[in-house]
């Protein structure tokens, strides 16, 4: 037995066979096939594949091996933007945009990319009004104005043509995001049902330019690509497969075992003990990901300022990243994760358990109060949970554990019928108001709200502050914008129904023979074009 195999990781060998005896998938006794990836991750996250919908960590790193974007930003300076599918664009006075389609650019059909199809692409994203669509929104598009405003003048000319005036940057960083991906127009409406503009299909399909191919995806298994005949570059190995493994364990036998190539999702004791092992490899990368709490303002308790307040001086945020997240995620408390501009470093929380008690009495609840909180069942978050659960617990604050995979508590925070609930949320692009807008803006609280931003499903009304966001975004100083919204995230800090927890470390682990794996600040930018098993 190899010492640093668990008892845990015992009982989850058979997970490990059984994960493996999929149709098409060598048995777990076999080494990983040659020419072929195979990576563990827990992925019963996705809830479509389809552009315009996907919202979630493993959907958009799909994505982003699946499809091809106007303009991107680089892994090794997420700030700078260049061009993907655009060979140049501009604009003259703000307001309306040109971008130039490259030639030559192909879909995997192998029809070429015209302004047409993003042009379509763009559309569709704004009038299907899914999750991401606030993204495009912002700018102005809607179901009855897109075909006007975001149009072809010729196969190779995009024009968008926004409300208002806006920073030419903020625009461009949003059409980085995983919802700014080109689907190929005739692919697509040729599986259109009804008026879902092809998003039945898409959910499960693929019509892009990428690196790969969508060949399948079965919920909380696997998912299937295969490269693009019509990539250039061309990726370097033609299939990867992505096992749904929820036990880290079994991913650790897995990888020991040569039964997979590339793990994702080691907790801390694992990933350290295989530092010093030259059979593989640790990648570490600082993502623009973090992991909070939610705390719905529909629960008259969560509603009470001193009771939330209450919940952030009741976790011990320390003690939970050092003996359950040590290398996996860092102690982080604002809303800007750090790296994107104008983040705070701040950590105003601490565990000071009889403060909270004060609150919970200030608030009227000296006898403490019940709450249920959702959560996913995989590690490491089910052990915050319950960690979580007896900190809560000591100030009075008794949690009813509703655990479940993480798209239902997707859905479930989506649908705002959560009362606390842990979730995670990364970046869609790299400038400050992708995550201001998310956490510090709620336009409009109906249940029927076009932006269902996260304030708005922790339904979190905040006319004030939703103003002061949104002016921060039309700000052409730099540095007075980026000393907005640190003032913002202060005041976010301590008067919001969120409990920002961490930040994400993401450790891959593969195999010494596995080179080229490319992990990116966010889920999209993480690239397997370049992944090669000698």
């Amino acid at each position: 037995m190899h010492p640093i195999l668990t008892r845990r990781a015992l009982l989850a060998a058979g997970t490990a066979t059984a994960a493996f005896a999929a149709p098409g998938i060598a048995p777990a006794e076999a080494q990983s096939p040659p020419g072929v990836i195979v990576m563990a991750k827990q992925i019963d996250d996705i809830t479509s594949l389809d552009p315009a919908e996907a919202f979630e960590y493993t959907g958009t790193e799909i994505i982003g091996n699946v499809y091809r974007k106007l303009v991107t930003t680089p892994n090794d300076d997420p700030a700078r933007l260049v061009g993907d599918l655009a060979e140049s664009w501009g604009t003259t006075d703000n307001k309306v945009f040109t971008f130039v389609i490259k030639a030559g650019a192909k879909f995997a059909s192998g029809a070429p990319v015209t302004a047409e199809d993003a042009a379509f692409s763009l559309r569709r994203a704004a009038i299907l009004n899914k999750s991401p669509a606030f993204i495009i929104n912002q700018f102005g598009f809607t179901k009855d104005n897109a075909e006007a405003r975001i149009r072809a003048t010729d196969a190779r000319t995009l024009v968008l043509e926004c409300a208002a005036p806006t920073s030419p940057s903020f625009l461009y960083y949003c059409l980085s995001a995983a919802v700014g991906s080109i689907v190929e127009k005739a692919v697509v409406m040729a599986r259109a049902q009804g008026e879902d503009m092809g998003n039945g299909w898409l959910k499960q399909n693929s019509a892009g330019g990428g690196a790969y191919v969508l060949r399948q995806w079965r919920a909380s298994e696997s998912v299937m690509l295969d490269a693009n005949p019509n990539a250039d570059p061309a990726p370097r190995t033609r299939r990867i497969i992505i096992r749904h493994m929820l036990d880290s364990s079994a991913q650790l036998l897995g990888l020991q075992r040569g039964d997979i190539d590339i793990a994702r999702n080691l907790v801390a004791d694992q990933i350290n003990a295989l530092r010093s092992d030259n059979r593989f490899r640790v990648m570490p990368q600082r993502k623009a990901s973090l992991m909070y709490l939610s705390l719905s303002q529909r629960h008259p308790a969560l509603a009470r300022p001193e009771v939330r307040q209450a919940i952030k001086l009741a976790i011990d945020y320390e003690g939970i990243q050092r003996n359950i997240v040590s290398t996996t995620y860092a102690v982080h408390q604002a809303f800007l994760p750090e790296g994107l501009p104008g983040a705070l470093t701040e950590k105003p929380f601490s565990q000071r358990q009889e403060e909270a008690r004060a609150l919970l009495r200030q608030a009227g609840f000296p006898n403490g109060l019940d709450v249920a909180l959702d959560y996913s069942s995989g590690a490491p978050i089910s052990d915050i949970a319950q960690a979580i659960q007896a900190q809560l617990g000591s100030v009075g604050i008794r949690l009813r554990m509703v655990a479940g995979e993480m798209r239902q508590v997707i859905t479930k925070t989506r649908a705002r019928q959560h009362e606390m609930a842990i979730v995670r949320w990364g970046s869609d692009y790299f400038d400050p108001h992708s995550n201001a807008e998310a956490f510090s803006m709620n336009p409009d609280n109906g249940d029927n709200a076009r932006n269902r931003t996260l304030a708005w499903r922790a339904s979190w009304e905040i006319p004030d502050l939703t103003a002061r966001t949104a002016a921060a975004v039309t700000d052409t100083d730099g540095a007075r914008r980026v000393a907005t919204y640190q003032a913002l995230q202060r005041e976010h800090q301590q008067v919001s129904p969120f409990v920002i927890l961490l930040q994400e470390i993401e450790v891959a682990v593969t195999r010494a023979n596995v080179t080229g794996l490319e992990l990116g600040p966010m889920s999209d930018r993480t690239s397997f074009s370049g992944i090669v098993k000698a």
